[in-house]
């Protein structure tokens, strides 16, 4: 498995922080930027997380910016991307089973490192449960902007 990640210099932090976990778990990413605490705009970097994703060179992603609301209005822009902004666990648990989402927003201001931990481990972690579901995100997928 190979994880995009993206952030703006709000969501920095958190996504170093993100990179040190996935490293500890042996998990294979790509970072797409920004790499400093230095200001830039979030569509930037939450657009290149979703294409790679989109286009399957990477199998999930996770975007940061200060609230994680713009970053992932980003990426939820680029055609098959289902981005959730979660904040704990459960609901980055419960948008992967029920949701099939590839794409887990955070925000760099509003999570802290143990819980954005722990998030990523549920998003990670868990498989789409399909079955009824699968209706759902298929009618999610048919829509178009």
């Amino acid at each position: 498995m190979k994880i995009a990640l993206g952030s703006d210099h709000g969501g920095y932090s958190l996504k170093q922080h993100v990179i040190a976990h996935l490293e500890k778990r042996g998990i294979s990413y790509q970072d797409f930027g920004c790499y400093s605490t230095e200001s830039c705009d979030y569509p930037d970097f939450g657009r290149a997380a979703a294409q790679a994703v989109a286009d399957g060179s990477c199998q999930l992603g996770i975007v940061i910016c200060t609230t994680g609301i713009g970053i992932s209005m980003a990426a939820n822009k680029v055609k098959g991307i289902r981005c959730a902004l979660c904040s704990e666990p459960l609901s980055a648990e419960m948008t992967r089973r029920h949701n099939d989402a590839n794409m887990l927003a955070m925000g760099g201001g509003m999570i802290g490192p143990n819980m954005a931990t722990r998030s990523v481990d549920a998003f990670l972690d868990t498989d789409f449960e399909g079955g009824r579901h699968q209706r759902r995100v298929d009618k999610i997928s048919a829509i178009e902007a």
